[in-house]
């Protein structure tokens, strides 16, 4: 570990954060009146979506550096993508007797989420290969 992987890393997931943010306040008030957390399973399709292309771009054409890696996967993608905020959105959901809701939120970010990896691959081994 390096300083200057670090910084990588740091600058990176900032600007995820701050992305995060601007689709956050972009995304929901577009969906009002409804406990269905849009703006999340948004960034987190999108995120994987984007994360799909670049590992194919570094696993299989290897121009992905270890080093870009680190500031747009695990940087700007960590800060980007939200984890976190998914299963506190669920839980909360689940505490406001809303498990149908909870359920449909768990199921759409697992098949939506695994198919944006999916087709991020794909495009990228069309558009590349």
């Amino acid at each position: 570990m390096t300083l200057l992987n670090v910084l990588r890393v740091g600058v990176g997931g900032g600007l995820g954060a701050m992305a995060r943010y601007w689709v956050g306040t972009w995304a929901q008030p577009s969906a009002p009146g409804t406990a269905f957390p849009y703006a999340t399973l948004l960034v987190n399709v999108v995120g994987r979506l984007v994360i799909g292309g670049l590992a194919y771009q570094g696993e299989v054409r290897g121009v992905v550096t270890p080093e870009a890696r680190l500031l747009l996967m695990t940087g700007f993608l960590g800060g980007f993508t939200t984890f976190s905020a998914f299963g506190n959105e669920t839980m909360g959901l689940l505490r406001g007797g809303a498990a149908g809701t909870a359920l449909a939120y768990v199921g759409a970010h697992l098949v939506l989420g695994l198919g944006a990896v999916w087709v991020g691959w794909a495009l990228a081994q069309r558009l590349w290969s």
